[in-house]
């Protein structure tokens, strides 16, 4: 399962996740993680400039985390075949954690 969570300062989770170009991504397999990377997004890839679609980059993604998102894009995650969620954590790795557990 491939997870990312919008992370646009590279440390925290964050929010407006239709303008956030950085993402980290995690490969999870039975509960654990397999794989971190941080993927970057040019300003014109984001969620948010691509609509109605989704960035290239993105597809694949089985759930998108963020500490914020609007109704629509969730609905259009949806649509496409990723789950959204949101957060109260601050730290990426935590807000991995809480979803898995």
């Amino acid at each position: 399962m491939k997870i990312a969570i919008t992370s646009q300062n590279r440390r925290t989770v964050t929010a407006h996740a239709g303008r956030c170009r950085r993402f980290w991504v995690y490969d999870v397999e039975d509960g654990e993680i397999r794989e971190r990377e941080l993927l970057e997004l040019a300003k014109t890839d984001t969620l948010h400039e691509v609509s109605p679609a989704i960035p290239a980059a993105l597809r694949g993604v089985d759930i998108l985390v963020s500490t914020g998102m609007c109704d629509n894009l969730v609905a259009r995650l949806g649509r496409n075949g990723i789950q959204a969620r949101q957060t109260a954590c601050d730290e990426p790795d935590a807000a991995l954690r809480e979803l898995l557990a």
